[in-house]
């Protein structure tokens, strides 16, 4: 998926991913069943191979989209980074969530800039920096993260569609 391509790509993301969802859930299902020993390397690779191809800061879909969780430790480090309290920071821009987890209290991310770049990305969540997650050690354990991950993030939807295609489960 080259940068060229996107415009094309994300305004059909959910559409795009919705199509492929059933076999996508098959094959995840058949995968967590007996995953590949070299499965995080083609992981990594294909990452690696799709990242070098997307630039983020031309779609940042995730940002406008969608929270990161915050932990107690993020929390700490974005408060210090804009000099207020971490109190200070959870009342201004998060919430707690179903799951017990702080997250945004709206989307595009406070933190996003009109040029898609992050006012706090030297301090940015955890979740943000592992993003998509893709390159994860033991990749297996997160499908069903990574299957909503398809319906936000174009390289996403690409590196499962090129990983469906060269490892068969």
């Amino acid at each position: 998926m080259k940068a060229r391509n996107l415009s094309e790509i994300l305004p059909n993301i959910k559409a795009l991913a919705k199509e492929e969802r059933k076999s996508t859930r098959k094959y995840f299902t058949r995968l967590a069943k007996r995953p590949p020993r070299n499965l995080d390397q083609v992981m990594g690779g294909l990452h690696e191979d799709t990242f070098s191809e997307f630039d983020c800061l031309e779609c940042a879909n995730c940002c406008k989209t969608t929270s990161p969780i915050f932990r107690d430790i993020d929390i700490d480090r974005i408060a210090q980074h804009l000099g207020i309290r971490p109190a200070a920071l959870v009342d201004k821009y998060l919430h707690l969530d179903e799951d017990g987890d702080y997250v945004l209290n709206s989307s595009p991310c406070p933190f996003l800039g009109p040029d898609n770049y992050c006012s706090i990305y030297e301090a940015r969540p955890r979740a943000c920096r592992e993003y998509p997650h893709t390159d994860r050690k033991n990749f297996h354990q997160i499908l069903d993260l990574t299957l909503k991950n398809t319906s936000v993030c174009p390289a996403t939807l690409r590196i499962i569609q090129r990983l469906k295609a060269e490892l068969p489960v």
